[in-house]
Formats: structure tokens, sequence, C-alpha cells
């Protein structure tokens, strides 16, 4: 069967399965849809000698697969033609498929049934605990067009590839003050976030400390005077964007007399100079142990670990007006 004859059946079985879904509300649910699915194309393409999967492995990609063609059943109860689609690793796609299509129910509003092919109707990533493709019949633009890569290109690509073409996507979509949570460049990230919050108030002292530590290292920002604005955005969206901590008051975090008066309680002095000696260490083991895409994110650059102090207080000297880090933090190697 060549791609066209495909297709052909394709806007055949839409037809059929239109007026079937306006008639049937059965179809609603997705997997009597897709069961319905795999019936009509056997039976329009009986004389093709197509055999159909009745009980395909459940997490196969596509869905359908016919010889070197596939079809990823899509179905929704809403007015609309978009749905989220797979993983952008594709890890469970079969390898004999060349030529993948969507077919999609349309169940809400006047209920339809339409066709695309599956690089032109993935058109956004979507965020979960992997990244996800979104799909939609008939988008503006495809997400491969904005990538400037095929879709065959793309999924070739090793998935540290395929994470550097999607973060540069979704950091093209940032608002400013927003920060991307997953960083990493493999399938199998070592951080998801968390569905449960916690409060930063009611974290163990020790990780609480680990936590300054970790978010002062990536915001040098913070050393900056009591008048500079959204100083401590960049560290409390690291916190619960990443380590899945709510810290409702940032100063909580660094000019509070809780955290700079913890080593010394005689008052006075700069807290935030003080809150920053009394982590020091802890300050020291993050920039040897934080994943380097971090740094890549927050200082817009690659810095090797042992590395990453030094830097640190150029940085915090450049955003420091009425005092220098780098004169009292970090003396001792």
């Amino acid at each position: 069967m060549t791609r066209q004859e495909f297709e052909e059946l394709l806007g055949e079985m839409s037809s059929q399965l239109t007026e079937e879904v306006r008639e049937n509300a059965a179809y609603r649910v997705p997997q009597t849809f897709e069961n319905r699915v795999r019936t009509v194309l056997q039976s329009l393409a009986k004389d093709r000698r197509v055999k159909v999967d009745f009980a395909p492995h459940p997490h196969i990609f596509p869905d359908i697969v016919v010889g070197q063609f596939g079809i990823e059943v899509k179905v929704t109860n809403k007015d609309s033609w978009r749905s989220v689609a797979n993983s952008v690793f594709e890890g469970t796609r079969d390898v004999n498929v060349r030529h993948i299509y969507i077919l999609f129910g349309k169940m809400g509003g006047e209920p339809e049934v339409r066709w695309g092919r599956y690089e032109d109707c993935v058109m956004h990533v979507r965020t979960s605990h992997v990244p996800r493709f979104e799909v939609e019949i008939d988008p503006k633009e495809s997400l491969f067009a904005k990538l400037g890569v095929s879709y065959e290109e793309f999924y070739k690509l090793p998935a540290e590839d395929k994470m550097r073409h999607i973060r540069k996507y979704a950091r093209g979509r940032l608002s400013p003050g927003e920060r991307l949570w997953w960083l990493e460049d493999t399938e199998n990230q070592e951080h998801s976030l968390s569905l449960q919050v916690r409060l930063y108030m009611r974290l163990p002292q020790d990780e609480k400390r680990k936590l300054r530590a970790e978010a002062a290292l990536l915001c040098p920002q913070i050393v900056g005077t009591s008048r500079t604005r959204n100083k401590y955005n960049d560290a409390t969206l690291y916190l619960i964007t990443y380590r899945g901590v709510l810290c409702p008051q940032a100063r909580d975090l660094f000019s509070a007399g809780s955290v700079a008066l913890r080593a010394d309680e005689t008052r006075g002095g700069l807290y935030i100079m003080r809150s920053l000696q009394d982590i020091e260490e802890e300050m020291r083991q993050a920039a040897e142990t934080l994943e380097d895409a971090l740094f890549v994110e927050y200082w817009g650059k690659s810095v090797a670990p042992r590395k990453r102090i030094k830097e640190w207080l150029q940085r915090a000297d450049q955003h420091a007006k009425d005092w220098t880090p780098s004169k009292h933090l970090f003396l001792v190697p």
C-alpha cells in the first residue's frame, strides 16, 4: 500500500466514524472509540489484506500499526482538536513504522472525526514529569517548523539533543520571572517535581541550611541592597520549581535575624553577609554536587565544580553595592 492509498483509507475511515460518533454516545469512551477504529480499519481495508492487531502492547506507539504505517488514536469530549500526546523521547515507538498519522475523535460540540499527519499535528510541548508533545488537527504551525528540524530528524536524535531543542523552545515562551523546572537531558530524569509541596518553615534545620545554600549559590543577586527589586525571586522559584518547597517569606532565607544570628547572637552588622558566612560549607557542598544543567539555567553557562565558588564571588561582587562579598566570604580555601 502506498502512502497516498493509506491516506485515502484514513479519509474513508474518518467519514464513516464521523457518522457513527454522531449516533452513538458510547464512542466518547477512549478505549471503545479506539477499538471501533480498529474494526473500521480492518473492514475498509479487507481487500488490501490488512491485518489489524486487536491486542497490542498497552504502551506501544503508535496505537495501531499496519506495516510501515501507524495510527495514533486521540479522542476528547471537549469541543477542541487539541490533545496531549506521547513523550518527546518516543521510547516505545514501533521501529517498523515510517509514517505516523493522528486519527482524532472530537466528541464535544458537533462530533466529528478527522485525520492528519503526525509531524504536521504536533504543535507544542507540555511539561509534566516528562515533556510530552501536544497535538492539534490543522494547527497554524507545527512544533518542528518552530524547532527548525523535521520530525524524522528529531526522532533519530539522542535524548540529550532532543532536550536541547525542547529547552530552547520552552525558554523562548517564558515570561519575565519564570523558570524551567525540567532541565535534564535524558529520558530517565533524576528529578521530577513532587505533587506534595512542602512549607519551608516546617523543614528540619539541616535541610533548610542545604536548600538556602543551593538557592544562594545559584542566585548571587541576593546580595543586592534592600532597595533591589525582585532580588529573591529566582531563589524562591528555585525552591518551589526544583525542590517542591514553598517559602512564603523570602526574607526568611537570607536576611532575617533567625538566619543571620544563628552562629552569633550578637545583633548588628550586615545580616545577609552573616547568614551566608554561616552556610559557607553547605554552599561549597552545593557547588560540588549540583548538576551542571542548573548553572547553565541560572548563570547562563557551564562552570566546572571546582570553579563555581570563584565564579559566584565574581558575580556577587557585581550585585553588591555597600559591601564586597569576596572580601568577607570563602576566605579559607
